[in-house]
């Protein structure tokens, strides 16, 4: 069965952007050591899943990294790699290597798990990720903190209405001053 993991970078207090999608307390560049980490996470991934809005700044930013005379690292990857976007309003897609999905979510995300195939990865996308862990879909979660504390912004939990339980993988310390807290979720038969 496949894996579907969630790489986000969120704040100590647990926000994935500030006000108005505010994005400055990112703490970039970051270090060689938590580049090789995330060259790991993403390798054996051959899917990436996305929300619409966030898809309409992922896709064109990995294509215009791509294009730039010394691309960014994994731009080719995340260009080249299969995306789906889900959404109730877009229909047709506009960019390469991606398929837009207007159906029932759970339904289509639980089908993709049973394919064969490499892991699956979510980027983020407040109200898509936050739908992601209310249906208990994720089943591993890359937490990326930033040095930052900001007050109010946007939470991935939101859609959770009840208790769920993880077991802390690791949590890992980079030089950039990023911490990576790994967790998998304990899900009861």
């Amino acid at each position: 069965m496949r894996k579907l993991k969630l790489q986000v970078q969120m704040t100590i207090d647990g926000f994935i952007s500030g006000a108005n999608g505010a994005m400055d307390w990112m703490l970039l560049p970051w270090s060689d050591d938590l580049m090789a980490f995330v060259t790991d996470l993403t390798e054996p991934v051959d899917t990436i899943l996305l929300g619409k809005n966030l898809a309409q700044g992922f896709i064109p930013h990995w294509k215009a990294a791509l294009d730039q005379p010394n691309p960014e690292p994994g731009a080719q990857k995340f260009v080249e790699i299969p995306k789906i976007v889900f959404s109730k309003t877009v229909t047709v897609s506009e960019w390469d290597n991606t398929v837009i999905e207007n159906g029932d979510f759970v339904a289509a995300i639980h089908a993709l798990k049973q394919q064969d195939g490499g892991d699956m990865i979510a980027y983020g996308g407040g109200q898509f990720v936050s739908s992601l862990i209310k249906e208990q879909l994720i089943d591993e979660l890359h937490f990326f903190i930033n040095p930052a504390i900001i007050g109010t912004g946007m939470s991935i939990f939101q859609a959770v209405t009840a208790m769920q339980h993880y077991k802390a993988i690791s949590a890992k310390h980079f030089d950039c001053g990023i911490i990576v807290l790994t967790y998998m979720p304990i899900r009861h038969a």
